[in-house]
């Protein structure tokens, strides 16, 4: 039986009991007062508890960022599945096609879904002995492929883009951050908070990185400049083909991301990759993980709303 023919993605009940088992593994317990011994089910109301301490209603969606939603539960777990397991995404007109919900439904789904793979107080990626490469990179479409009464000859390498800033610990975890601009200033608070001061750092050879190295345990500066990619261990290979798959999920599964939205892709892809069959997660555990994560997070469609265009 193949992944989408589980009864969990067809059947409402199945799904539920599904859910309940991943939030509640210990049992039920009320969103509301956080107890666990005075919670029953109510007869003849399917999915619905209810607490006798404070005396409310609930179900397993109270609380989460599927609250409040009119969309079946196992069409939100079938949506789940296929955003966790496709490594380039899911555009959200796939999905109101799959699903048979209207596009608006859809691209508000899918960013509830990537609100749930948001990391929340995550540790500093590396440490001793660890090595952590840095690096950025520019999302944005090229001007030669814009009509030509759009273009603008001075938007030279990153000009008119949007900048993306990675770290990445091999054979572990990727951050990406959406940043202002690629300079010291910008890039230092984020290095010291997210990486351990223990970690050998890798970067190219751009300046604000030969600024930030000393900080480290050690620094080791690729010369792209001269054409050095690899030197021994030293390489950034790691984080370039992490934006391979980033770029090429954008280009070709969302064509355009808009600058309010490109965080909540970058942790979408943040999270794929941290949950990757090279970390023995299948595609099961994974859609697992994006269910564990919907917990305590609540996202509105006027906060999600800037321009439904992906």
């Amino acid at each position: 039986m193949t992944n989408l023919t589980k009864p969990i993605f067809r059947d409402e009940k199945a799904a539920r009991r599904h859910l309940e088992a991943i939030r509640w593994p210990e049992g039920p317990f009320c969103p509301f007062c956080g107890t666990f011994d005075n919670v029953q089910r109510l007869k003849g109301e399917d999915g619905r508890l209810h607490c006798r301490d404070c005396r409310k209603k609930f179900s397993v969606t109270v609380g989460t960022v599927f609250e409040r939603s009119h969309i079946p539960l196992h069409k939100w777990l079938l949506a789940s599945h296929l955003m966790a397991a496709s490594k380039k995404g899911v555009s959200a007109h796939q999905l109101h096609r799959m699903l048979g919900i209207t596009y608006k439904s859809a691209w508000f789904m899918a960013h509830r879904l990537r609100e749930a793979m948001r990391e929340i107080n995550p540790g500093p990626l590396g440490g001793e002995g660890k090595t952590v490469e840095a690096d950025e990179t520019f999302i944005g479409g090229k001007e030669k492929n814009k009509h030509v009464g759009k273009r603008n000859r001075r938007n030279i390498g990153g000009t008119g883009k949007e900048a993306v800033f990675s770290l990445v610990e091999r054979d572990g975890k990727v951050r990406s951050h959406h940043v202002a601009s690629v300079s010291a200033k910008t890039l230092r608070p984020i290095l010291v908070a997210q990486v351990d001061r223990k970690s050998i750092l890798m970067s190219d050879d751009a300046g604000q990185y030969r600024i930030m190295g000393p900080e480290f345990a050690k620094h080791e500066v690729l010369n792209h400049s001269i054409n050095e990619y690899v030197r021994g261990d030293a390489h950034t290979n790691t984080i370039e083909g992490y934006f391979s798959i980033l770029k090429r999920g954008i280009t070709g599964t969302y064509h355009h991301v808009s600058q309010e939205h490109l965080k909540r892709y970058l942790g979408e892809f943040d999270f794929r990759y941290n949950n990757r069959i090279a970390l023995k997660v299948d595609d099961e555990q994974r859609a697992t993980r994006l269910l564990e994560g919907i917990e305590g997070k609540r996202l509105t469609y006027r906060r999600a709303d800037k321009r439904p265009n992906v």
